[in-house]
């Protein structure tokens, strides 16, 4: 076992500190996402490191082992929004770290309109402002589901909601007057 409140390390970082395409490529990530640090790549590369290895292990079973195993991966990975619904295995082994991070809370409020830029949204998300299914969630690394993915908006209660129920039905720019 182990002590509760120390959970072990859920990301390995690059074997080499100091390859300069990597770090290109991290800080590229970094500003495209609006990531606070390089662990948040680091956690996501984990991911889909993992993802890729348990297929590679799929592909060397033989036949009727494989397809019962394969489909449940398959459905997590469709359920995730990381593959469609007719994928195979060798999708499986196409995913990038940019998949994941097109799953992120932070990324699909920003797509979706709520924040004018993808550090706002990261901002609305920790402070609170962001609701799935009415449920308040202030983590932006947070990986949406398909099913959740229509249930995202303003918490109840957030002065933001508000806001933009009243933009909404058609008084967002009314002075008052005359």
């Amino acid at each position: 076992m182990g002590d509760p409140k120390k959970s072990r390390r859920k990301w390995l970082s690059p074997g080499h500190p100091w390859v300069k395409e990597r770090l290109q490529a991290e800080l590229d990530l970094m500003g495209r996402y609006g990531l606070r640090n390089k662990k948040e790549i680091w956690v996501m590369e984990s991911l889909v490191r993992d993802f890729r290895m348990r297929a590679r292990s799929l592909l060397a079973l033989p036949e009727p082992e494989r397809s019962e195993a394969a489909k449940s991966l398959l459905n997590r990975l469709y359920k995730m929004g990381l593959v469609n619904k007719d994928a195979v295995l060798d999708d499986v082994l196409g995913l990038t770290v940019e998949n994941i991070f097109e799953r992120r809370l932070q990324t699909l409020v920003y797509r979706k309109g709520l924040a004018r830029t993808i550090h706002q949204a990261r901002q609305l998300i920790v402070h609170g402002h962001i609701a799935i299914g009415g449920r308040r969630v202030t983590s932006p690394g947070y990986l949406v589901s398909r099913d959740e993915e229509d249930k995202i908006g303003y918490a109840p209660g957030s002065p933001l909601a508000a806001q933009a129920v009243v933009q909404q039905e058609g008084g967002g720019n009314v002075t008052k007057g005359a």
